[in-house]
């Protein structure tokens, strides 16, 4: 079959995020609403700040903002997760990153499923959090058993899904009616079910050692526990939340609120409590909420370790972990520490902070032909034939993940697993290895400037 008759992977994940979207919305019309308030503010935000605006078109965001959003999922085993990988595949997704959060007393460990290259990204940036339920965590054995038992006979794929993966696999790709085949077979993997696989004792044994056992083992699969849209300012959307009925979590993860965002701020709505249907009785169950994501730059080594250092500094002086009675005092003190981190994206950038994408402006383009014009990066720059932006952060930071993780399932005081990072065990089991997200920025940040060389005439910057 020719390639040219394939659809593309980009546009296969781009329909199956719409698809995702539309089925979230109706499964958590709280979602819709919060759609509703995320695209208010983010207009409001281009209104205003016409410098923000003008960032977005030279990049490329402006016309994704809309279609922004990551979605999360837990899988409960090897298996599982080996053949989200394939899926995922099909779409253009692969796994980037490596995240313990053990240490955060969630028994989970994930990788991040999203494009890799820039255009990619561009076409469709819809990214899953995807998280593999650790059973040796378990320290009651039986219990241990009876959730390896129940994940054992559970099936989360329909074989027309399973059937289109290996087709897609063998020919390189899938036509347009299977390609929409497919987007319809692969939502019901993360669809709500409302009937449980456990009785409703069963469901309180797992539910007692963690919520987030519960939620993996008792169920026909890995529902989809929220989809995240993008904002351009986090700080009005939990400020806007209660007035549209939303009650917000009482902290957004990650750095404070910057001139020039960096790497990843969240913050959501309280996960909601469902009726559910246990094999012997009824019941319910608190699983799915709604967040919301403000992205910044993608930070070098240098700069995610300043980061690192700043946050746990803030931690430590508020007492550890952020409460809704702490909430006041830990914004303060995050404040405080991360005055020391440069909110300029010039002074990052000459000081090694962050990634950055390079663009000819439309002055170097017509000086390209002078003898006299710059040779250099910097003499480019300070001449205006180059234009530099920061490179947006696609990834995840664990200790925000484990914050949402925590205040949705009720888990202040849960089991502290200490750190089990096992990054070996896990790609095992994925059947592959995570790609390094911060390798991946660097090769984006090299081909804009080989670009810029070669618009600018140039053999190399």
């Amino acid at each position: 079959m020719p390639a040219h008759d394939f659809v593309s992977p980009d546009s296969i994940r781009a329909q199956f995020s719409a698809a995702m979207s539309l089925m979230y919305k109706q499964e958590v019309p709280l979602y819709g609403t919060l759609l509703g308030l995320v695209s208010e503010i983010n207009q409001q935000v281009m209104a205003k700040q016409p410098e923000i605006a003008a960032a977005l078109r030279w990049t490329g965001e402006v016309e994704r903002l809309d279609q922004e959003r990551h979605g999360a999922i837990r899988v409960g085993s090897a298996e599982e997760l080996a053949t989200l990988a394939r899926l995922f595949a099909v779409m253009g997704m692969q796994p980037v990153g490596y995240y313990d959060l053990s240490s955060a007393g969630v028994p989970v460990h994930s990788t991040a499923f999203r494009a890799v290259h820039e255009q990619s990204l561009h076409v469709s940036p819809f990214r899953v959090f995807t998280s593999l339920l650790r059973l040796e965590l378990i320290d009651d054995l039986q219990l241990r058993e009876l959730a390896r038992s129940i994940l054992a006979e559970r099936e989360i794929f329909t074989s027309r899904a399973l059937a289109l993966m290996t087709q897609a696999e063998r020919d390189g790709g899938l036509r347009a009616d299977d390609a929409q085949a497919f987007v319809q077979e692969a939502l019901h993997t993360f669809r709500w079910h409302r009937d449980a696989t456990v009785s409703a004792e069963q469901y309180r044994r797992l539910h007692d050692q963690h919520r987030l056992i519960a939620d993996v083992v008792a169920f026909r699969g890995p529902h989809i526990n929220h989809l995240t849209p993008r904002t351009l300012d986090i700080d009005a959307i939990q400020a806007g939340m209660p007035a549209k009925g939303i009650t917000p979590k009482a902290v957004i993860e990650g750095p404070p609120a910057r001139r020039h965002p960096i790497l990843l701020r969240q913050t959501s709505f309280k996960a909601l409590q469902e009726a559910v249907a246990f094999s012997d009785a009824q019941g319910s169950h608190t699983a799915r909420f709604g967040e919301i994501e403000q992205r910044g730059a993608a930070l070098t080594p240098k700069g995610r370790a300043l980061y690192d250092r700043l946050l746990e500094a803030a931690r430590a002086a508020s007492g550890g972990s952020p409460s809704e009675a702490t909430a006041e005092r830990y914004m303060t003190l995050l404040q405080q520490s991360f005055a020391e981190f440069p909110d300029d994206l010039a002074q990052m950038r000459e000081q090694g902070l962050a990634y950055f994408r390079y663009f000819a402006t439309d002055k170097g383009l017509a000086e390209r032909a002078q003898a006299e014009r710059p040779q250099t990066l910097e003499g480019l720059i300070g001449a205006g034939h180059v234009h530099f932006e920061a490179l947006v952060y696609e990834d995840f930071l664990p200790v925000s993940a484990a914050g949402i993780f925590q205040s949705n399932l009720g888990d202040d005081g849960q089991t502290q697993y200490g750190s089990n990072a096992n990054r070996e065990a896990f790609e095992a089991a994925l059947g592959m290895q995570v790609q390094d997200e911060k390798t991946l920025y660097a090769q984006t940040e090299r081909r804009s400037l080989q670009a810029c060389a070669q618009a600018l005439n140039l053999g190399s910057l």
